[in-house]
């Protein structure tokens, strides 16, 4: 007899998927905020670094369509306990490379692990999550990932001064291993199998949610149809444009703060760490603005508002950052744009799971790789850029004229068509 309980079960989900959240963009930050004594201890240029920073992304972005597949046939709560235990060794053994070549292959090591992190959470929610939820849910989502980061600058350059940047590394790998071990105990990839749901939750979820599960027991994903889909290739291109401008942050914002506006570490991290808080708060405004325009059936545009605005506001912040003299304005117009690249989540992934349906983690994950090709050149264009024309302007233009792209691809997306791409076995 299962038993009623005041906390639905389902909500604990999201505080582990939260947290998980946060521990992916921790690790992820690790580098830039380590950059000096690494560089230092490696010799190693600013382009090398851009190089490390980036090659993350690529085997990262890589591997977003496998790793997806996999929580699909395998289901999260294998296929999360496997990616986080994968990524958290390579985090720690980050802290023992000793020279530039194993570095990269290590960081893009990193970067495969974690590939299957947020496909993997987009599977969870599709099983678990009414449709009604599913934008404050992604947003809580992806607002742990920018607290994580946003924590990250100031405590890293903390900790790297107190115990090195190699111990960093392997301290916070650690942390990664017991996140796989405590969610391998407690989740289960469907609802009716978790001990602790009540009877009347159960009941609930599976009247909000659009799953078949006898139609999914039998049906197959057809790739090829996959990538010659049209809504696919609408949303890999809008997230390019948002991974773009966010993954600066994660990269060559603290650096360029420091070497820009003559800031010492910790300052700098702490100036560095309000565009990720705002970053959050743009990820839970989004997430409430796509549930509550959802609710009043207006199902198509409580994807495309929130998004649309988002990268309106991307635009905006990051030319407007490019004539800040000082440190603090141009902050809150980046500030602005984080903001603006953040609100394009929720209805980002909302939407992978409006259309992928049983393969939503194949869906968001193919998606999530082309963001992070995105990432890929983010971290490369700007140490580039700046070399070729001694200004970090025209990579700020580049990233606004993306997201000004990025608002007609969504004009033109439909979040409630599912896509065609299942094949009897």
């Amino acid at each position: 007899m299962r038993r009623n309980t005041l906390f639905p079960v389902r909500y604990k989900m999201v505080f582990g998927t939260f947290i998980l959240a946060l521990i992916v963009l921790f690790d992820r930050i690790l580098l830039s905020v380590a950059k000096d004594p690494v560089a230092e201890s490696l010799q190693l240029s600013d382009k090398q670094m851009g190089w490390a920073m980036s090659i993350f992304a690529l085997g990262y972005a890589l591997f977003q369509t496998p790793a997806g597949l996999f929580a699909d046939k395998y289901g999260p709560r294998k296929i999360l306990t496997a990616v986080v235990g994968l990524w958290s060794l390579f985090t720690a053994l980050t802290g023992a490379v000793w020279n530039y070549g194993i570095l990269l292959v290590v960081r893009f090591l990193f970067g495969a692990g974690e590939a299957g992190a947020f496909p993997g959470m987009a599977r969870a929610i599709y099983s678990w999550i009414p449709l009604q939820e599913r934008g404050i849910v992604n947003g809580i989502n992806f607002s742990g990932g920018r607290v994580g980061a946003a924590f990250a600058l100031p405590l890293v350059a903390f900790l790297i001064d107190w115990v090195g940047w190699r111990m960093t590394f392997v301290i916070l790998g650690g942390v990664g291993v017991l996140w796989g071990v405590i969610w391998y105990w407690w989740f289960r990839d469907d609802p009716e199998d978790h001990p602790g749901i009540s009877e009347a939750e159960v009941r609930y979820i599976h009247e909000h949610t659009d799953r078949n599960v006898h139609g999914e027991e039998k049906s197959k994903i057809d790739i090829p149809k996959l990538f010659r889909s049209k809504q696919m290739w609408l949303l890999m291109g809008q997230y390019f444009a948002s991974n773009f401008t966010f993954f600066f942050c994660l990269t060559w914002l603290f650096p360029h703060l420091q070497f820009k506006y003559n800031l010492e570490a910790i300052e700098a991290g702490f100036f560095a760490s309000a565009p990720l808080i705002c970053g959050a708060l743009g990820n839970w405004f989004s997430g409430f603005l796509v549930d509550f325009i959802f609710k009043r059936k207006k199902w198509e545009l409580s994807r495309k508002i929130p998004a649309i605005i988002g990268f309106f506001l991307a635009s905006i912040g990051i030319v407007a950052s490019v004539y800040m003299e000082e440190v603090t304005p141009a902050i809150v117009c980046i500030s602005i744009a984080v903001f603006g690249a953040d609100m394009t989540l929720s209805p980002s992934w909302s939407a992978c799971v409006d259309i992928g349906k049983q393969f939503s983690g194949a869906v968001s994950g193919t998606m999530n790789m082309a963001g992070n090709i995105g990432s890929f050149l983010t971290a490369l264009a700007f140490p580039y850029m700046l070399d070729m024309t001694g200004s970090e302007v025209p990579f700020f233009y580049l990233a606004a004229g993306l997201n000004a792209l990025a608002i007609l691809l969504w004009t033109a997306i439909k979040p409630q068509r599912p896509l065609q791409i299942n094949r009897l076995s």
